[in-house]
């Protein structure tokens, strides 16, 4: 874990966002470096279209980014064929 500096009016932005949806600062901080960091892997994606990828991964047994982002391969389950 790591302190990532940002400057006053973005952190009153998070301040003001994390309270309306209910997070914490830093929950409303990562949920938007995670959407950014998609949307910017994933030009042709939707904001909506970026949160049912979010939601779906997930409900396939937890938010991977590295495997959302393509940088790995998913993990093949026991048994399975290629």
């Amino acid at each position: 874990m790591g302190i990532v500096k940002i400057s006053d009016p973005m952190h009153e932005s998070l301040r003001v966002a994390s309270q309306a949806l209910s997070r914490s600062i830093n929950a409303q901080a990562e949920h938007w470096m995670r959407i950014g960091m998609l949307a910017e892997l994933h030009p042709q994606l939707s904001h909506s279209e970026i949160c049912q990828l979010l939601i779906r991964a997930e409900q396939e047994g937890g938010l991977d980014l590295a495997r959302l982002a393509g940088w790995t391969q998913p993990v093949k389950a026991k048994g399975a064929r290629a």
